[in-house]
């Protein structure tokens, strides 16, 4: 699902309009879409005690129009609207919209009526996408009062909560607090990135006229399984384990076996045919204790118990699908030449994770090099503070994708996938229970197993492991508790979440991003 910034928005309403479907009619678009939500989710609106707040731009045009439509259809139990603006202010589409209410006999006020106090139900129809900076005077007050006025409420957010900035995950002032979001034809950036994300409540996604052609390259998406759904389809039935890819895991070492086993029961549990995991020799025989399906190559290893850089690895990456490499690897010197070696001589997709992650490593246009760094390790790639990383994480995931062509998956809430084209995908599943150790060590290992099966759709077998490892874990936590979850519990309700992902990238789903585990 494609996210469009502010400018890219209005670029498509005015290209829209500009081929022939007038303001009004996407601004009567926009009402309806909200007010079949609400028919389904607060049925039934004829017992609903509403209030609309509208202001005076296109935003409160969306909440006159959703007003009128409210009052001539379903008769609601009362219904106040509040116009926060003279009248005489309101421009084009949003004064016609005004002139249509007053026609069909609904009163407009300009303060809140002490009998509104009771409401059920709160519009939220003040301020748009286009507001920068804090909220001020009369729009604060109102704003305020949808937060703090009206105890019985939910509120209902068109387009974006007010007060929200909306290409950005953070907001510089106080904005309304959202139970529901109806947005018009794409997401924006605040409903996607945190903490804005947390704070727009059900989000859904309405179609109000604007040709897809217009907005589908733009460089920014969510990630939804409707992109990765082949990749779920049942295997052929000649298939057999040459037919899904041979997983070759350099990790792990003495003291760090989880690291490498987690690794591999992940490319195991994703479906890759076939999972060798190469580790210090002393560490082989407590990782394959952990999966009789994993196979297991020892390597050279130095008197602290890390692999030694030779040719070893060389030889046993030759006709492997995918290699990875990191978990559990140590800070040893020598890491770092064996990471630039593989880089070069292995032309396949590779993924770099935990102590792998060194400096200045690059890829090559053409290879698939996926690295998968937490926020303190991307600081370390980049030079930059974690706080730093955090305040602009997808500015920094595309620049560093970008500069060093490598597909980057910045970990986090709403993990991120950067790739070298520039595009930025973000991902909406995950929960806090993941914050526990081993979980980067079972992406890595997904991520490959995906990568293995999948050869020629790198960026959607990515996409599909960030997202159902993320799923994974939801559902998990929902069984465990969000306290009780460890990383090998991903693996345990990953069938799950596959199941769950084709379900979901049925066309009945679309426009509704909320996953509703």
């Amino acid at each position: 699902m494609n996210v469009l910034t502010t400018a890219e928005m209005r670029e498509v309403d005015r290209r829209t309009i500009e081929m022939g479907i007038p303001g009004v009619v996407l601004m009567e678009n926009a009402a309806h879409r909200v007010v079949e939500f609400l028919a389904e989710h607060c049925a039934p609106l004829a017992e609903q005690r509403i209030v609309v707040l509208c202001g005076k731009g296109n935003n409160g045009g969306d909440g006159l129009a959703i007003a009128r439509l409210l009052f001539i259809r379903f008769h609601p139990r009362s219904l106040q609207v509040v116009l926060v603006a003279a009248p005489e202010d309101l421009r084009g589409d949003a004064a016609a919209n005004l002139k249509m209410l007053d026609v069909c006999g609904c009163p407009v006020a300009r303060q809140i009526p002490a009998e509104a106090r009771n409401a059920t139900l709160v519009i939220d129809a003040l301020l748009g996408t286009g507001v920068t900076g804090a909220a001020g005077g009369a729009m604060l007050d109102a704003i305020r009062e949808i937060n703090h006025g009206f105890p019985l409420a939910k509120v209902m957010a068109v387009d974006i909560p007010s007060g929200m900035a909306a290409d950005s995950g953070e907001t510089a002032g106080e904005f309304v607090r959202a139970d529901y979001t109806v947005t018009f034809t794409a997401p924006k950036p605040a409903h996607v990135l945190p903490p804005n994300c947390d704070r727009v409540g059900q989000l859904v996604v309405g179609a109000i006229g604007s040709p897809p052609s217009l907005y589908e390259d733009v460089w920014m998406s969510l990630v939804e399984p409707l992109m990765f759904a082949s990749l779920l389809a049942p295997r052929p039935r000649a298939g057999h384990k040459g037919t899904f890819g041979h997983v070759l895991i350099v990790a792990g070492s003495r003291g760090k076996t989880g690291a490498a086993a987690m690794s591999g029961l992940g490319a195991l549990r994703a479906g890759a045919g076939l999972v060798t995991v190469a580790s210090a020799a002393s560490a082989i025989a407590e990782i394959a204790s952990h999966a009789p399906e994993l196979m297991t190559e020892p390597l050279a290893e130095s008197a602290e118990g890390s692999i030694v850089f030779n040719d070893e690895v060389e030889k046993l990456a030759k006709g492997m699908t995918v290699l990875a490499m990191g978990p559990g690897l140590g800070r040893h010197p020598e890491i770092a030449m064996l990471v630039s070696s593989a880089l070069e001589y292995f032309p396949q997709a590779m993924v770099l994770d935990a102590d792998a992650l060194v400096d200045q490593v690059a890829g090559k246009a053409g290879r698939v090099r996926v690295l998968t760094p937490h926020p303190g390790e991307m600081s370390r790639l980049t030079g930059k503070t974690t706080d730093e990383v955090q305040q602009d994480r997808v500015g920094t995931a595309r620049a560093f994708a970008t500069s060093r062509a490598v597909t980057l998956v910045l970990k986090g809430e709403r993990t991120l996938l950067a790739f070298p084209d520039g595009r930025v995908w973000i991902n909406p599943t995950g929960t806090p229970a993941m914050g526990t150790g081993g979980t980067g060590d079972v992406l890595t290992g997904m991520i490959s197993g995906f990568l293995a099966q999948f050869p020629k759709q790198p960026d959607e077998a990515v996409a599909a492991a960030v997202y159902l490892h993320g799923l994974g874990g939801e559902i998990g936590a929902r069984a465990l508790g969000e306290k009780s979850l460890i990383a090998t519990d991903i693996l345990k309700y990953l069938p799950d979440a596959i199941s769950f992902a084709a379900a979901l990238a049925g066309p009945e789903k679309r426009g509704d991003i909320s996953h509703g585990v």
